[in-house]
């Protein structure tokens, strides 16, 4: 099979973000009252949205409406203050990014991360790399592993699915590969561990950024 096209997630694919998003969501729980989490507990509370988030830090008998949606907005307005303090790009994307862009293979990104804050981290983290196609999460297309952004980038680039190859770092990540009917890659620099990636449908996992250049021959 030859790839002509590569969608990558976001946060722990392209940007190690946990650190941001750990520090903003303690804060949150902190000034709220409730019990706050190591950085490393995050790797499993994000990847599916950031209201999903609130839900997965809160304690289970604070989970009524009226608190999700106050630690939402206040999760919203406190990563809006810190989101690029601790967060950098991984070790050998942005040499993977410009080689691929000499190729002249195109290249997206479609993360659970609401849109707005999608373009402007890829604006600020990227900004000498042309993406064909940026999305986070819209209110209008169902957030991953529902396949349907995936498909819309493919349609949109009038390319196969079956011709992209798709990183990630989550088991939502791997479904949304092989929903959509793409090459699943889980990377091992992510989130998540390599067992994680493999029972949600990882086609191959590699280690380095550079790895991925031998699929795109």
């Amino acid at each position: 099979m030859t790839y002509k096209a590569v969608l990558f997630d976001l946060d722990g694919t392209l940007l190690d973000t946990l650190a941001d998003l750990a520090n903003s969501m303690n804060r949150v729980l902190a000034q709220a009252g409730f019990p706050t989490h190591d950085v490393a507990c995050y790797r499993y509370f994000v990847g599916d949205g950031l209201l999903t988030l609130v839900k997965r830090v809160l304690p289970q008998e604070c989970q009524d409406e009226e608190t999700v949606q106050r630690c939402f907005a206040a999760m919203q307005a406190e990563y809006g203050r810190r989101w690029a303090e601790l967060t950098r790009p991984y070790d050998g994307i942005p040499e993977l990014l410009q080689q691929l862009a000499e190729r002249a293979i195109p290249l997206t990104i479609l993360s659970n991360k609401p849109d707005e804050w999608t373009q402007i981290m890829v604006r600020h983290f990227f900004p000498q790399q042309a993406f064909q196609l940026v999305y986070g999460q819209r209110p209008s297309v169902p957030k991953k592993p529902d396949p349907a952004g995936a498909l819309e980038i493919a349609a949109a680039l009038d390319i196969p699915p079956e011709q992209f190859l798709y990183l990630g770092d989550t088991n939502t990540d791997m479904q949304t590969a092989n929903s959509a009917g793409m090459m699943a890659i889980g990377v091992l620099w992510g989130f998540r561990p390599a067992e994680e990636l493999l029972a949600a449908g990882a086609k191959k996992l590699i280690a380095q950024p550079s790895e991925l250049l031998a699929l795109c021959l």
